[in-house]
């Protein structure tokens, strides 16, 4: 899938100028979903936690019964070598993968040793600062770890975040605002939620049915250090009605404010500023320059 420009790809041990060909149609990842992906951000010259994503593609994959073939420095390696290729002003999302190439048991189970691997960089622009969002309810909720691999970065998990994006577009919103099984909040279909109510940050609790981020852990972190009581808690749809302020974290906008959950409208508040602006003052302080 294309979702930015000027695509590079490592595979086979060499970078391509292109979108390359890296799956054939009997490969276990093309015929049965065995794939996992990881994605990190390098801009402003800098690829915060990029360690952090290169380790998590490897948990996702063992999750999934793929082998993985690179070490988590090796990855890293394999990205600043990618990265190195573009212009210092670039903005690029960082995409390692693993899939499974033969099967193994009744064609089903992923043959253990038997793994493709690739690194793919696309030019994706960050949003602009003023940026914002709105959500709304879906149908459709995340689901647990006894029924879907919520517990890995799978691609596989993907088409239900899929169906929740068209129903909240085709109701004239941004995002959907997702439930879990039990029916508490979740997370948006492509992003960690958060709220602020009478100065307490609230996300919800890692309970297993959704992916708990690298950029949510940051930011939590962050909250805490500057003084701010920020909760991991059950929270209702009611909860986010009755907020103050609401905004995502995520990889690939990093902090962004809502404006708007269904007939409720908030401002892009202070926290969500505050949030973005610890997280870059952190990212230039702690990540050297790549290029």
């Amino acid at each position: 899938m294309v979702a930015g420009t000027n695509i590079k790809t490592y595979f086979n041990g060499t970078w391509h100028d292109e979108n390359s060909l890296v799956m054939r149609a009997a490969d276990h990842g093309a015929w049965l979903g065995s794939n996992v992906f990881d994605g990190a951000r390098y801009a402003f010259g800098i690829a915060p936690d990029l360690d952090f994503h290169c380790q998590r593609v490897n948990n996702s994959a063992i999750a999934l019964g793929i082998t993985p073939t690179k070490t988590p420095e090796e990855i890293h390696e394999i990205a600043i070598e990618g990265l190195k290729l573009y212009p210092q002003d670039s903005a690029v999302y960082i995409r390692p993968m693993y899939w499974a190439i033969d099967g193994g048991h009744m064609a089903v189970i992923p043959k253990e040793g038997s793994t493709g691997f690739c690194v793919c960089l696309e030019e994706i622009p960050m949003p602009p600062d003023e940026a914002t969002l709105t959500l709304t309810t879906t149908q459709f909720h995340r689901p647990v770890i006894a029924t879907a691999l919520v517990n890995a970065k799978a691609g596989c998990l993907y088409p239900n975040n899929g169906r929740m994006l068209r129903e909240a577009i085709t109701k004239g919103f941004d995002n959907a605002l997702v439930a879990d099984a039990m029916g508490n909040v979740a997370e948006t279909a492509t992003s960690n939620i958060f709220m602020v109510k009478d100065g307490i940050v609230k996300t919800p609790i890692e309970n297993g049915t959704f992916l708990a981020g690298v950029t949510r852990k940051r930011v939590i972190s962050l909250l805490r250090d500057e003084g701010y009581d920020v909760k991991e808690s059950v929270l209702t749809f009611e909860d986010f009605h009755d907020a103050d302020e609401v905004f995502t974290t995520g990889n690939m906008a990093k902090v962004v404010p809502v404006t708007r959950f269904d007939d409720t409208y908030y401002q892009a508040g202070s926290v969500a500023r505050e949030a973005k602006k610890l997280y870059w003052n952190w990212a230039h302080r702690v990540c050297s320059k790549i290029i």
